[in-house]
């Protein structure tokens, strides 16, 4: 048999342990060449000169490369943007060069660290929801829209009375869902502001059916800590924030009171970035810093990028396209594309008609990490997301 020559893609250490195992390598080999196999790319911002040139050298030395601005050589610039481009054994060797650094270099390297950790696969845990429990990473979960609001883009009015609602909730469940996602607000271009009163008003009539006949976790879609206090008092189990902690500075406080789960979406005035994905993941960052410093663990927080806002058609599918870098925060991530104006974009059908689009950023959505989708279609979407996660997570989207 003529020699041929085949390419494996190895996204992380359990993968590349696998491949060698399967050639033959002895236990001792399998562990010496695993981390050769697998090579990271991380951008860090911020770094002034002496650091850059001290991050180069110290990787440079390791048989890695650190691309920096040529400015930063002899100082001509104030700080400089670094590439690190290495194996895993070759960062586990730099960055133990870099935790006797000093200018700050120790603390970058735990949090190189921690992110080469959180870049290994998805992890399976369990979302305590206040008592109902929900368990991520082993399947993609199936977020179901419910709107009590005359002026939502998809299906305002449609679900105002408790009992269209309550009717719509066992249905969504029935076709699949694991979570009903309750709002009372629009969020599309151009709505209106409404006042916290109203805002409950649509709310709580609905919430109180809901939480006595449906089972699985409730989420509240509100950025308003009033309507949080009250919707959590009233058995809700999760809140799901637009502005990720942003809009109201008493809400991670009432969120933590009451230990309730936690989504942050990714928002803004504007869509002007100079990197956008690294700003993205610096905006949530900053949000996850501010849940924790209010008493909201770690392991309650959920992140959204916020497709739809503060972003530009030509952003939206690039944050798509490049969802997988947001899985370096170690959260699970969120992802709401369902029927949006991407979509009709792209397509040039009508919100009526876009579950078809929508299907298909589910589907690429869940290829590049995301663990939960929220969606209006709950059926045909459950069937997607099974259908990927037997792809992507080997089989387990079986049953």
């Amino acid at each position: 048999m003529d020699m041929q020559v085949n390419v494996r893609f190895i996204d992380n250490l359990e993968q590349a342990k696998a491949e060698i195992r399967a050639i033959g390598s002895d236990t001792a080999g399998i562990g010496l060449m695993a981390p050769k196999g697998v090579h990271r790319v991380l951008k860090i911002s911020g770094v002034n000169p002496k650091q850059a040139n001290i991050i180069k050298q110290e990787m440079l030395s390791k048989g890695g490369e650190a691309a920096i601005t040529r400015g930063a050589v002899d100082h001509s610039v104030e700080t400089t943007d670094v590439l690190l481009m290495a194996t895993l054994k070759q960062y586990r060797a730099f960055i133990d060069k870099l935790k006797m650094q000093p200018f700050g270099l120790a603390k970058l390297a735990a949090s190189i660290s921690e992110a080469l950790d959180n870049l290994e696969g998805r992890k399976v845990r369990v979302l305590n929801c206040r008592g109902k429990e929900l368990e991520i990473g082993r399947r993609t979960l199936v977020m179901g829209i419910l709107n009590a609001t005359p002026d939502s883009f998809s299906d305002g009015g449609r679900f105002m009375e408790p009992a269209a609602a309550l009717e719509q909730a066992h249905r969504m469940v029935e076709d699949g869902a694991d979570i009903i996602d309750l709002g009372g607000v629009s969020t599309r271009p151009g709505y209106s502001e409404i006042s916290i009163e109203e805002e409950l008003s649509r709310v709580l009539p609905v919430l109180e059916r809901l939480v006595q006949e449906i089972t699985v976790p409730i989420s509240i879609d509100t950025w308003r800590a009033g309507v949080a206090q009250e919707a959590l008092a009233a058995g809700a189990h999760i809140i799901n924030d637009q502005w990720a902690l942003r809009g109201d500075p008493e809400l991670a406080g009432v969120v933590a009171r009451y230990q309730a789960p936690i989504m942050l979406m990714h928002n803004g005035q504007d869509s002007n970035y100079r990197d956008m994905m690294a700003e993205i993941a610096g905006f949530l960052r900053q949000s996850i810093e501010i849940a924790r410093q209010a008493g909201i663990p770690r392991e309650h927080i959920i992140i959204d990028p916020g497709i739809g806002f503060a972003k530009t058609y030509e952003q939206n599918l690039e944050v798509l396209r490049r969802l997988k870098e947001l899985t370096v925060l170690g959260c699970p991530i969120l992802l709401g594309t369902s029927r949006k104006s991407v979509i009709g974009n792209t397509l040039h059908l009508p919100v009526n008609e876009r579950v078809e689009g929508t299907g298909a950023t589910v589907a690429l959505g869940i290829a590049c990490g995301a663990d939960i989708v929220r969606v209006h279609d709950v059926k045909e979407m459950v069937r997607v997301a099974r259908m990927a996660d037997a792809i992507v997570r080997g089989g387990a989207g079986e049953g």
